[in-house]
């Protein structure tokens, strides 16, 4: 199911993400490029566990994640909570 822009920014904006194009987005930066591959390898794991895949642009030191369902057009509730997983990965 869809969800609104207010939706998604009461959802998401406090955690830096932003919203546009129909997809929510966010830059992960580190310290050394390796760290961000590590990062990238947490995700992939979450998001084959809930079966919602983000794009992944690696960069060097530098991650970006951008959210959308294909299937849907738009952002989904399935998009926030894989959002709030991959924060919870950077946090832990």
């Amino acid at each position: 199911m869809l969800i609104s822009p207010d939706e998604i920014n009461k959802s998401l904006a406090s955690h830096g993400w932003d919203y546009a194009e129909k997809k929510i987005s966010k830059s992960f930066t580190f310290d050394a490029y390796m760290e961000g591959i590590q990062f990238v390898q947490k995700i992939a794991v979450l998001a084959e566990a809930q079966n919602h895949h983000p794009d992944i642009n690696i960069g060097w030191c530098k991650v970006g994640i951008s959210i959308t369902s294909h299937d849907l057009g738009g952002v989904s509730t399935k998009c926030v909570n894989l959002a709030l997983g991959i924060d919870n990965i950077m946090e832990a």
